[in-house]
C-alpha cells in the first residue's frame, strides 16, 4: 500500500518532463532549418516592436498637432505610414516562414515515425491496431503542425509585445502600470484553470478520434 503514493508522485512529477520532452522533440526538428527560424524570428520581433511604436507615434503626433500655434504633423504621417509598412512586411514574413517551418517539421515527423514503425517487431503491431496508428499519425501531427504553425509564433509575439508595451507603460507612469500588474494574477487565474481543463479534454477527443479512424478503416476494409 506505500507503493501506490510513491507511483503517484512518480507520475506527477514524469508529467512535466514528458511536456518539456515533447517540446524538445519539436525543437529538434525544426531547428534543422536555422535560416528559416532566424528570418522568422527577425520578422516576428521586428512585427512586434512595429506594433508597439503605432501607439507612441500616435502620441507624437497628437503632441505635435496640439502645441501653441499649431505644429507640422505631416513628418510623422509619413513616418506613421513607413511604420505600417514595415509591420506589414514582417507580418507577411512571419506569418510564411512560420507555416513553412511548420509543414517542414510535420513531415520530418512524420518520415521518422514512419521509419521507426518499419523497424518494430511484429509483435507491437498485435497489440496496438494498424488503422489507429495511421489514425494517430494523421490527427497527432496536424495538432504538431498547428502548434508549430501557429500558437508558437503568436505567444513569442505576445510574449514580446507584452514585456515591450510593460516597459512603455512604466516610462509614462510607473504607478498606474504597477496597478495593472497587480491585477493580472487575477485574469490569469481562470485562464489557467480553464486552459487545463481543456487540454484534459483535447486529449480526450484525440484519443476518441483515433479511435473512430480506426474503427472506420478496419470496417471499410473488412467489406473488401
Amino acid at each position: 500500500m506505500a507503493s501506490q503514493p510513491d507511483l503517484s508522485a512518480a507520475k506527477a512529477s514524469a508529467e512535466p518532463r514528458r511536456k518539456l520532452g515533447s517540446l524538445r522533440m519539436i525543437w529538434h526538428y525544426a531547428s534543422r532549418y536555422p535560416l528559416q527560424l532566424a528570418i522568422a524570428a527577425i520578422a516576428l520581433g521586428v512585427a512586434a516592436l512595429a506594433t508597439l511604436a503605432i501607439p507612441y507615434q500616435f502620441k507624437e503626433m497628437i503632441d505635435s498637432g496640439f502645441v501653441a500655434g499649431g505644429g507640422d504633423v505631416a513628418p510623422h504621417f509619413r513616418f506613421f505610414y513607413v511604420i505600417v509598412l514595415l509591420l506589414a512586411a514582417a507580418t507577411a514574413l512571419r506569418f510564411y516562414f512560420v507555416s513553412w517551418l511548420g509543414e517542414r517539421t510535420v513531415a520530418d515527423i512524420r518520415q521518422a515515425v514512419q521509419r521507426n514503425l518499419l523497424g518494430l517487431a511484429p509483435g507491437f503491431f498485435e497489440e496496438n491496431r494498424p488503422s489507429e496508428i495511421a489514425s494517430r499519425m494523421t490527427s497527432d501531427t496536424s495538432i504538431i503542425e498547428q502548434t508549430v504553425g501557429t500558437t508558437v509564433s503568436v505567444a513569442l509575439r505576445n510574449t514580446v509585445m507584452g514585456i515591450g508595451g510593460i516597459a512603455y507603460l512604466f516610462s509614462l507612469s510607473p504607478k498606474l502600470t504597477g496597478g495593472i500588474l497587480l491585477g493580472i494574477p487575477v485574469i490569469i487565474m481562470p485562464i489557467v484553470l480553464l486552459g487545463r481543463k481543456l487540454q484534459n479534454v483535447s486529449r480526450s477527443s484525440q484519443d476518441r478520434v483515433a479511435d473512430i479512424g480506426a474503427t472506420t478503416a478496419e470496417q471499410l476494409g473488412a467489406m473488401k
